[in-house]
C-alpha cells in the first residue's frame, strides 16, 4: 500500500533544509546504489558522512517520531537515517528495486528494508518531470507531493524517478524496518487503527466497541510483530 504522509516537515523547516544544503558540495548519487541500480542511477547526493547530513537526518527522525499517521502506517521498528538527493539537467533514476538489507552508516548494524520513504523538499511547480513512479499490483502510481510531505511505499516495489526536464528536485530518502514484515498484515493493522481512531471520536474511549476493537488490534500485533 502507498501512503501519502502530509506535513512531515513544516515549510519553515523545508526552507532551512534548502538554505543549508545549498552551501554544500554534492556528490555522485551512485555511492549508495546497488550493483544493478547503479546502472540506471544518475543524480546527486549529500555526502553520507557530512555533519549537515547527520543534522538534517536527525530533524526528520524527530518529526517522524511524533507523526501519528506515519507511526500507524509504518509501525516502525527501526529507521535507516535519512539521506538527501537532488535531480536536475535530465538526471533520473530508472526502474529498480531497493536493496533488501542495508547497513546503518557508521555501524555494523543491518536492517531489512520493508518500506521506502521519500520526503519532498521542492514544491511541484519548481521542476518539470521528476515524478516518483511506483509499480504495484494495480499498475503505476505517480507521486509529486508538496514540499514537506512524504510518500511511504513497500520497498519490494519497482520504482523510478523520471528525468528532470527543467528546474531542480530535492528530496530526502530512507528506509524503515517495520515491526510487521508482511505488507498485507501491516495494511490490515493500519485500517483497523484508523477505524479505532474514528470510533474514539464518535463514541468515546470507554465505549465497549472501541475497547473490543482495541483488544483485537493489540492481539493481532502480538501475533504478527517481530521485535
Amino acid at each position: 500500500m502507498i501512503h501519502h504522509i502530509p506535513n512531515v516537515l513544516s515549510k519553515e523547516q523545508v526552507q532551512y533544509f534548502r538554505e543549508e544544503m545549498d552551501k554544500i558540495e554534492w556528490t555522485n548519487g551512485k555511492v549508495t546504489a546497488g550493483t544493478l541500480s547503479a546502472t540506471v542511477k544518475n543524480n546527486q547526493q549529500l555526502p553520507e558522512d557530512h555533519h549537515l547530513t547527520h543534522h538534517l537526518s536527525n530533524i526528520i527522525l524527530e518529526e517522524l517520531g511524533k507523526h501519528p499517521l506515519f507511526l500507524s502506517a509504518a509501525l516502525p521498528l527501526d529507521i535507516i537515517p535519512p539521506l538527501f538527493n537532488r535531480y536536475e539537467n535530465q538526471e533520473s533514476f530508472g526502474f529498480h528495486v531497493d536493496n533488501s538489507i542495508r547497513r546503518i552508516r557508521g555501524t555494523k548494524e543491518r536492517l531489512r528494508t520493508d518500506l521506502s520513504c521519500t520526503v519532498f523538499l521542492s514544491e511541484p511547480d519548481e521542476y518539470e518531470g521528476g515524478e516518483l513512479v511506483i509499480e504495484d499490483t494495480y499498475g503505476y502510481h505517480e507521486a509529486k507531493l508538496p514540499a514537506g510531505d512524504m510518500v511511504l511505499y513497500p520497498s519490494s516495489s519497482l520504482h523510478e524517478v523520471t528525468a528532470i526536464s527543467s528546474g531542480c528536485r530535492t528530496a530526502s530518502f530512507f528506509w524503515v524496518q517495520s515491526m510487521i514484515r508482511d505488507d498485507a498484515e501491516r495494511n490490515m493493522l493500519f485500517t483497523l487503527d484508523q477505524t479505532i481512531q474514528n470510533l474514539r471520536v464518535q463514541l468515546g474511549d470507554t465505549h465497549q466497541e472501541v475497547i473490543k476493537m482495541t483488544n483485537l488490534y493489540h492481539n493481532l500485533m502480538r501475533k504478527w510483530a517481530e521485535l
